[in-house]
């Protein structure tokens, strides 16, 4: 029978000279979106829409089939018009996305390691498929990885045995949490190829080890507010992606995975800094429009249809501070006669308002 993996332990030895200008030019790019997010004073308006694509593209990549019109849709009417299958695939999104909200919250509290992560497990399996798979608890017993139908001795990798996941994942706290290696994104990509080596859950394993790549690199000081996801390149590359991996496994190719995580490092940056600039012109154009609106709340709804680009008017009335519906009815004709929310639903009540202009870039 196959054996699993014997994994090594951190840090391994990498060949810098081989990977200088990769460094160079995704950090350098990577710069430049952080320095177009130091001047942006409230970029949680920002982050919410990129962080629900994140959470498709991940959750996409695992095959859940959800889009993020069908997410925010679900989420604006507050109940389900999807099937069972549908539905369980757009609770898995949205866990995603709690994940990594609770991730920078727990980043107040304590340091990325054993507890964090299960915490972050916890919440990415709650009341979905694979719940049942021993949610926040390391596995117990052996797995393997394969196409549909394969058996072990057919598995194109057997992670780690149970017995020696402890070691592996102390190891890889102490390896996060350190100062030593000379590159933070190099780091990075080590400790994100090492977790899905380890394997430490039954199940969830590919979308915490994704979901760690931005909080780690917020915690490090690298990102001012964890908003660049790497899960929409490693969908397009998929094929890559696990064959990047694969190779540090078969060949200690170390510099190759190196190579192609600072390549989606520098492409998701790219397109980060690229959607965050059109998002501003969006922002500032309403924001002049609403001047002519003549109403107090009107900037409010603004930062509200930015955060949910799919919402209701119940969700609105929740967060707008004026106890009258005929004010709020009121400013949302005036932004449907602006061309700047359309009302899909065709009702009279629980109406939905798309904000289409933003969900053209996030699409």
């Amino acid at each position: 029978m196959k054996e699993s993996h014997k994994l090594e332990l951190l840090p391994p030895k990498i060949n810098y000279t081989l990977l200088v200008k990769e460094i160079s030019e995704a950090n350098r790019i990577l710069g430049s979106l952080t320095g177009l997010l130091a001047n942006i004073p409230n970029q949680s308006l920002l982050i919410s829409p990129l962080l629900t694509k994140e959470a498709v593209a991940s959750s996409k990549i695992e095959g859940t089939q959800a889009t993020i019109e069908e997410v925010l849709k679900y989420e604006a009417e507050g109940k389900s018009s999807q099937k069972d299958s549908k539905e369980q695939d757009i609770r898995e999104i949205i866990n995603y996305r709690t994940a990594i909200q609770t991730a920078i919250k727990l980043l107040r509290k304590r340091p990325i390691g054993e507890n964090f992560i299960k915490e972050l497990h916890s919440i990415l399996l709650d009341s979905v498929r694979g719940a049942n798979k021993d949610k926040g608890h390391f596995r117990k017993v052996p797995v393997y990885i394969g196409k549909p139908g394969a058996t072990i001795e057919n598995a194109i990798y057997i992670p780690p045995a149970a017995s020696a996941i402890q070691e592996l994942v102390s190891n890889w706290e102490k390896y996060v949490n350190s100062n030593n290696e000379p590159d933070i994104l190099v780091q990075v990509a080590i400790a994100h190829y090492q977790f899905e080596a380890i394997h430490p859950f039954l199940d969830g394993n590919g979308r915490i080890g994704r979901l760690l790549i931005p909080i780690i690199l917020y915690e490090k000081g690298v990102l001012s507010y964890p908003i660049l996801y790497l899960s929409e390149y490693f969908e397009r590359n998929r094929v890559d992606y696990y064959s990047y991996l694969r190779k540090v496994d078969k060949e200690n190719d170390w510099e190759s995975w190196i190579k192609y995580f600072l390549k989606s490092i520098k492409e998701q940056s790219l397109d980060t800094k690229a959607k965050v600039e059109k998002m501003l012109e969006i922002y500032k154009s309403v924001k002049e429009k609403l001047s002519g609106f003549n109403s107090q709340y009107a900037i409010q709804l603004l930062d509200i249809i930015f955060e949910n680009p799919v919402t209701s008017f119940r969700n609105i009335k929740s967060k707008i501070k004026s106890k009258s519906y005929q004010t709020i009815y009121n400013l949302l004709s005036k932004f449907e006669e602006e061309y700047i929310l359309i009302e899909i639903t065709g009702g009279r009540r629980n109406k939905i308002y798309v904000f289409e202009e933003l969900m053209k870039i996030i699409r």
